[in-house]
Parts: structure tokens; sequence; C-alpha cells
């Protein structure tokens, strides 16, 4: 009779054993899975400027999409009305961009954490206007130089580029996240006109020696989440 009472008991804690190790297990699992949606945000450095500079107005909505553990497919669109100051003349840049491309997050998060370090390829394509708002005209090297007398406007202008793109986002609160983000640009191609270079172009900035620049941004958004997995 013992010997039945003593298989009975061994059974019983096989089962309650396992029973805790399927919870333990399934309660892990749950922890482990992550979160996949759409983060959308704006850059709220330009809408700042706007504010102490007349000369400077744009704006920038960004979006990222989760697409595995790592990889999150990334977009930023925007618009930009700058007027530029350079020695002998200036001009106003104003226009639209988009840019997309992906990032991977290189930083592994504590369970439940949801930040990004990132590493990114964009291709950025802009449409645009510039207008010679004054400047000095020197067609004869031997005449006293002349002041522009009205601005020339050039339409229908555009540049492609590509970016390298380094950042971090960092929830703050629970699914809003601030981040900032730091490009080199390379331009791949610009419409210009015949006698005036694009110096200043909508989502690339300001074009630098050998056709390179940089720009940057720092966000606030929001995750809206569709799944686990």
């Amino acid at each position: 009779m013992l010997k039945y009472i003593i298989n009975i008991l061994l059974l019983f804690i096989s089962f309650v054993a396992t029973s805790q190790e399927t919870k333990a297990k399934d309660t892990v699992e749950d922890v482990y899975k992550d979160r996949y949606g759409i983060r959308l945000g704006i850059d709220i450095i330009q809408p700042i400027y706007s504010l102490f500079d007349e000369d400077k107005k744009g704006i920038e909505i960004v979006a990222d999409y989760r697409i595995t553990k790592i990889i999150y497919a990334a977009a930023e669109l925007g618009y930009n009305d700058v007027t530029t100051y350079e020695d002998f003349f200036n001009f106003t840049t104003n226009g639209s961009y988009i840019k997309l491309g992906a990032d991977v997050n290189v930083y592994k998060n504590w369970i439940g954490m949801e930040n990004i370090i990132l590493v990114g390829l964009r291709y950025g394509f802009s449409v645009f206007d510039q207008t010679l708002n004054q400047g000095i005209i020197n067609a004869d090297p031997f005449l006293p130089n002349e002041e522009l007398a009205d601005p020339v406007i050039y339409n229908g202008l555009n540049a492609s580029w590509f970016s390298v793109v380094l950042g971090i986002k960092v929830e703050v609160l629970h699914n809003l996240f601030l981040g900032f983000s730091f490009s080199g640009n390379s331009l791949i191609s610009s419409k210009e006109p015949d006698n005036f270079k694009n110096l200043f172009i909508p989502g690339f900035n300001r074009v630098y020696v050998n056709n390179n620049g940089f720009s940057f941004n720092y966000t606030v958004s929001y995750l809206i989440p569709f799944y686990k997995k």
C-alpha cells in the first residue's frame, strides 16, 4: 500500500513541476514578444528656428515601420523656405523633399525596452525654386559693379542625394520617443540654372565643397503598435 502511495505522490510532484515549467516558459515567451508597428513624429527643431529667425521656415514629418527584430523601414517628408546670405548676394530657396530608406538598430535592449541606436541609409529627392533677391552683376570686369535690379526666379529645379544616418530614439513615456539623428549627404544629381548654382537644397541643406553636406533633426514621435511576435 505504501508503495502505491509513494508512486502517486511522485506522479503528482512530477505533474506540478511540469505545469510550473510550462507556465514559466509561457511567461518568458510573453516577456520576449516584440511589438511591431508604425512610429510617427515631427522634427521640433525647424519650428523652433522659425520662431527666432524669419529667414528659416520649415517642417519635417518622420516615420518608421518595424520589419524585423532590428530592421526598420524609414521615411522623412518635409518643406523648407530658407533665405541664405552670401558676401555679394542673397537668395531664397523654397520646396519640398522626401527621404526613403532603412535603419538598423545596433543596440541590444534589456527585456521590455525598445530604445534604438540606429545606423541607416537614405535616398533623398527634392523639388524646389530659387529666387535671387539681391546680387552684383559682373558682366564686364572693367566697369563698376552693377546691382541686380529685380529678383530673378528659377523654377522647376530638383536634386537627389544619398545619405548615411546615425541616430538614437529613446522611449521617455509609454509609446512616446525622443530622438536625434545626423545625416552625411552626398549629391547624386542637381538640376541648376545656367548662371546660378544650387547652394541650398531642401532636405539636403547647405551644399559644401565636392557636393557634400549634412543635416540633423530632433524628433518627438509616437509608436502605434499593430501586433507582437
